[in-house]
C-alpha cells in the first residue's frame, strides 16, 4: 500500500507531526473540541491513515486502570468503555520499532520463538510458568502452535488459593493449565470465527471463540488484548484472563449451584432441562434464590402454578446467543427465547440489564454457552396480569380508578380482556366520583377479548363488558377506539392486553339527530335541519362528521343574513350540508391540517392550534360528541362555504386524513349581536319549541 504523508496540521488542535506517540483524552472533558466534520476527519485519519505511517497501532486505555487494548474503529471512536473515559495513544504494531528521523515504525524486528515472544508482548509471567512447568522446550522448538497467553495482570488477579495450587504442582496442574491455552496449529484473528471451538492441547478439550460485531474477540470469555504476534514456530495472542476448562452444560451448573435451587425447580417444572443441556450457544441470566424471594409471594405462586407463564418467565432469561461480559462495552439489545428484548449494558465494571446493575456473578462458562447470575427476577409482560402491567406506568391512576369501582376481578383473573386505560394526565385534577353511572362507563373501557393493536382494522366493532359496541378508526397518525386514541404501544399480558389511551372513552348513544335533539345547545340547529328536510339523512346509518352550530352561533348572525337563510329552504340545506362530512374524524386524528369534503361539495379545513381544534379557522367549543353514525363538534359560528378556488375541483375526492399543511393564522372573534325575529324565523322557532322544547 502506498504510504500516505500525514499532514496533521490540517486537524488542529489534536495532534502535531511529532505527536504520533503522544496521547489525548477522548472521553468527557476531551481536548478535541472540534466540530462534527472535523471529528469525522479525525476518525478517518486514525482508522485508516495512521496504520499507513507505517506500522502504527492505536491503543485504547481506560483512565485510572492498567487496562489497554489494541483497538479498532468500531470500538475507540465511541470514546468510552462502560461509561469510563479512555485515552488513545499510538504505539508500534507488534513486531515493529521506531527509527530515529523516520515516520512511524518502519523497522521490522526479527522473529523469535514463542517462548521469547511471550516476554516481548507483556506476558512475562506466562513465560516464567512455561519455564517452571517444563513447557519451554516445546514452545522453543519446531512446530506450529498458537498460545492464548494470559497477561501479567491476569495471573496476578487469580485467587491466591488457585494460584498456589497451580504453582505447587508445576509438572501436572500448571503444565496442563498452560497446554489448555494452546492449539496445535497457527490460528490468526481472521480464523477466530464467532461460535467456533478450537481443540486445545490438553486432552483436546474445546476452547470457545466468540467474535462479536463490535470487533471484540473472546476466548472462553477472556478478552483478546493483543492479537497476532508472530513467532518462528507459531503465533501469540494476549488475553486478559487465565481460562479454565469447561466440561459442564448450563443445566449441570443449575443442578450443582446451591444459590439456584428455586431456578432448578422452575426449570424442571417447565421442561426446559433438555434445552439447557443440549448443544448450542445460549446466555442464561440465572435468577438466584434471592431474586425469587424479592417477588411478592402471591405473584410468584401464580406464575409457578401457570406452566405457560412460567415458561415465558424462564425464556425471558435466556438469550439466543452466548454473550460474554467482556463483549459488552456500550450496551446491546439482545433477543430472548421468549421473543422479547433485553438491554444488556455496563457501567464501569458492572454489567447492567435494562439499565440496572443486577448481575451478581458473570461469565460462568458452560459447554453450551455462558451463565450470568442475577439477583432480580425479570418478569416479562406475557407473564403479568393487567394490574402488574400497569405498575410504574403512565396509567397507574386508572388502575386505582378501576379498583375503586370494584372491577379488579376482571383485571387480575384468567378472563381474556383488553383494557382501555386513560393515561395519568387525564386525571390531573383528581379521580371522578365512582357511582353507578361511572362504573358502567368504566365497564365500557374493558373489551371482551384479548386484542393486539397491530391487528385492529378500520371499522372493526368491539364488544365491551358494559354491552356497548365500540368502533375502531385507523388514521395515518393514530389508532382510535371511538374518541379515545391509543397513546402508547400496547402491553400484552398473560390474559389481558393494556391499551394506554389519551382520554376517557365516550361510547356512542343514538344517531346524530338523537344526540342533537338531546342537547339543548342545538335546538335551533335541529329545527333548521327539519325545515331543510335533512333529518332522515342524519338518522340513517353512516359515517358523518358534523360541525354543529350552537344556538349562540345562530344568534350571532346578522339579522339580514339570518332572515335570508331561514326563508330559503334550498340555501338553508346547502349551508347545513357544508357543516357535514361523510367520514368520521375524531380529534385525535387532527394534526396540523386535515381537509374533509363536505356534503355540499366544498372543503372543510380542520386544524389544531394550542390544543384547540379549529374548523375553517373557527375554534371548536366541544369535540368528539360520539353518535352511532358519526361524531359531532360543537361550534359557536355558522360556517360559510369558501370562495371558489381555481386550483380545486368540486368533484375532487376527499383528501387523506393526514395531509399536512401550514398552520392556520390567528383567528378573528365573532361578536354577539341581537337579531330580530322575522316571520320565517318565528315560524321556525315555533316548530323548534314544539319538537325540541325551546332554547
Amino acid at each position: 500500500m502506498e504510504q500516505i504523508d500525514l499532514q496533521l496540521s490540517k486537524f488542529p488542535p489534536f495532534a502535531t507531526p511529532a505527536g504520533f506517540f503522544g496521547q489525548r483524552q477522548v472521553g468527557s472533558g476531551s481536548t478535541l473540541g472540534v466540530s462534527t466534520v472535523r471529528r469525522e476527519a479525525y476518525r478517518t485519519l486514525f482508522c485508516f491513515v495512521v496504520p499507513c505511517s507505517p506500522n502504527v497501532c492505536a491503543v485504547q486505555k481506560l483512565i485510572g486502570t492498567n487496562r489497554k487494548y489494541f483497538t479498532n474503529c468500531k470500538q475507540w471512536y465511541q470514546r468510552k468503555i462502560c461509561g469510563k473515559s479512555t485515552v488513545i495513544s499510538y504505539e508500534c504494531c507488534p513486531g515493529y520499532e521506531k527509527v530515529p528521523g523516520e515516520k512511524g515504525c518502519p523497522a521490522a524486528l526479527p522473529l523469535s520463538n514463542i517462548y521469547e515472544t511471550l516476554g516481548v508482548v507483556g506476558s512475562a509471567t506466562t513465560q516464567l510458568y512455561s519455564d517452571r512447568s517444563n513447557l519451554r522446550p516445546e514452545i522453543e522448538g519446531p512446530g506450529s502452535f498458537t498460545i492464548f497467553a494470559p497477561s501479567n495482570e491476569a495471573w496476578a488477579s487469580l485467587p491466591a488459593e488457585t494460584l498456589d495450587s497451580l504453582v505447587s504442582n508445576v509438572n501436572i496442574e500448571l503444565l496442563n493449565a498452560l497446554r489448555y491455552h494452546m492449539v496445535n496449529k497457527r490460528v490468526l484473528t481472521d480464523d477466530l470465527k464467532h461460535g467456533t471451538t478450537l481443540n486445545s492441547m490438553y486432552q483436546d478439550l474445546p476452547i470457545q471463540i466468540h467474535h462479536y460485531p463490535n470487533g471484540i474477540v473472546t476466548v472462553n470469555c477472556a478478552r483478546l488484548l493483543k492479537a497476532d504476534h508472530h513467532a518462528t514456530n507459531g503465533v501469540v495472542h494476549v488475553i486478559d484472563k487465565v481460562i479454565a476448562t469447561t466440561t459442564n452444560s448450563i443445566q449441570h451448573i443449575i443442578e450443582t449451584e446451591e444459590s439456584l435451587e428455586t431456578l432448578r425447580a422452575a426449570v424442571a417444572a417447565s421442561d426446559l432441562n433438555s434445552l439447557l443441556e443440549s448443544e448450542g450457544q445460549y446466555t442464561l441470566l440465572a435468577p438466584t434464590n434471592e431474586a425469587f424471594e424479592k417477588i411478592p409471594r402471591e405473584t410468584l405462586n401464580r406464575i409457578l402454578g401457570d406452566p405457560e407463564a412460567l415458561r415465558d418467565l424462564l425464556n425471558h432469561h435466556i438469550l439466543k446467543s452466548a454473550m460474554c461480559a467482556e463483549a459488552i462495552i456500550a450496551g446491546l439489545t439482545m433477543e430472548t427465547l421468549e421473543g422479547t428484548t433485553l438491554d444488556v449494558g455496563c457501567s464501569g465494571e458492572e454489567l447492567t440489564l435494562n439499565g440496572k446493575p443486577i448481575i451478581a456473578n458473570k461469565d460462568v462458562l458452560a459447554t453450551n454457552g455462558v451463565v450470568h447470575f442475577v439477583n432480580e427476577l425479570l418478569i416479562p409482560d406475557s407473564a403479568k396480569t393487567l394490574f402488574e402491567l400497569a405498575q410504574e406506568s403512565e396509567v397507574s391512576k386508572s388502575m386505582d380508578f378501576f379498583r375503586q369501582a370494584g372491577l379488579s376481578s376482571h383485571l387480575t383473573g384468567s378472563e381474556r380482556v383488553t383494557l382501555l386505560a386513560p393515561v395519568n394526565d387525564v386525571f390531573k385534577d383528581g379521580l371522578p366520583v365512582v357511582d353507578s353511572n361511572m362504573k358502567n362507563l368504566l365497564l365500557n373501557h374493558i373489551i371482551r377479548d384479548q386484542l393486539s393493536s397491530k391487528y385492529l382494522y378500520h371499522g372493526q366493532k368491539l364488544q365491551t363488558l358494559g354491552d356497548k359496541e365500540l368502533r375502531v378508526f385507523v388514521y395515518r397518525n393514530n389508532l382510535c377506539i371511538e374518541n379515545a386514541c391509543i397513546a402508547a404501544h400496547d402491553k400484552r399480558g398473560r390474559f389481558g392486553t393494556l391499551f394506554s389511551v389519551d382520554k376517557m372513552l365516550t361510547p356512542p348513544s343514538g344517531s346524530v339527530m338523537d344526540v342533537l335533539k338531546a342537547d339543548h345547545r342545538f335546538s335551533t340547529l335541529v329545527a333548521a335541519i327539519q325545515s331543510a328536510g335533512l333529518t332522515e339523512n342524519l338518522n340513517r346509518p353512516g359515517t358523518f362528521t358534523v360541525f354543529a352550530p350552537t344556538n349562540e352561533a345562530f344568534r350571532a348572525m346578522p339579522q339580514g343574513e339570518l332572515n335570508k337563510l331561514m326563508g330559503n329552504a334550498k340555501e338553508l340545506a346547502n349551508i347545513l350540508k357544508f357543516h357535514v362530512a361523510d367520514e368520521i374524524l375524531v380529534s385525535g386524528a387532527v394534526s396540523a391540517l386535515v381537509r374533509l369534503k363536505s356534503m355540499q361539495g366544498d372543503k372543510l379545513e380542520v386544524s389544531t392550534k394550542n390544543n384547540v381544534i379549529h374548523v375553517n379557522k373557527e375554534p371548536v367549543a366541544e369535540s368528539d360528541i360520539m353518535a352511532t353514525n358519526g361524531v359531532i363538534y360543537a361550534v359557536n359560528s355558522v360556517l360559510q362555504p369558501q370562495a371558489s378556488r381555481p386550483q380545486e375541483r368540486g368533484d375532487e375526492p376527499a383528501d387523506p386524513a393526514l395531509e399536512i399543511f401550514k398552520q392556520a393564522s390567528a383567528l378573528s372573534k365573532v361578536k354577539d349581536k341581537k337579531i330580530s325575529r322575522s316571520p320565517v324565523y318565528s315560524r321556525l322557532l315555533a316548530r323548534m319549541k314544539e319538537n325540541s322544547g325551546g332554547f
